[in-house]
């Protein structure tokens, strides 16, 4: 069964990298480990929370890949010495990835209470405006361009301006 694409008309040109983003996004989504927050921070900001109890700083790594902020866990090690009883925290190694718009900005990562918080920015982009000079055909190409009238075409010209009549 082939999968209808949002992007396959003639009129969206370009936005073929909008489709693989589309795509590594669904397949991103399988796992919930470890919980996520995302909360918008004043007109332009963005903070993503992960609750990544039990990790500490050198067991995290916070990354940019393309365009993908991409969050790695893995804790070291256990110690030998410690015997559980009980264990219900989450010791797993994980992986998170967030695709980022064009343009956002990753600033800061910050590890607190268990909480890991990474602030983002998007950049209010300045209002693009370009005029596209249009250029005349030159006289060697096949293209029709701008005709010259002869004598002789003066009587087709004259013949073509004429009221038409019978009709």
């Amino acid at each position: 069964m082939s999968r209808m694409s949002a992007f396959n008309s003639p009129l969206l040109l370009g936005f073929d990298h909008f489709e693989r983003v589309l795509d590594r996004v669904a397949k991103s989504q399988g796992e919930g480990y470890p919980p996520y927050n995302i909360e918008q921070i004043g007109e332009n900001g963005l903070r993503i929370t992960l609750a990544v109890a039990g990790f500490s700083m050198d067991d995290l790594a916070v990354g940019l890949e393309d365009n993908q902020l991409i969050i790695r866990g893995r804790q070291s090690e256990d110690d030998p010495d410690r015997i559980f009883l009980h264990r219900g925290i989450a010791a797993r190694q994980f992986q998170r990835a967030f695709v980022l718009a064009e343009g956002i900005e990753v600033q800061s990562a910050t590890l607190d209470n268990g909480l890991l918080h990474i602030d983002l920015y998007r950049p209010r982009p300045e209002p693009r405006v370009k005029t596209i000079p249009i250029s005349g055909a030159s006289p060697s190409s096949d293209r029709a361009g701008p005709r010259t009238i002869d004598v002789a075409d003066e009587d087709v010209r004259n013949v073509r301006s004429r009221p038409r009549t019978g009709q």
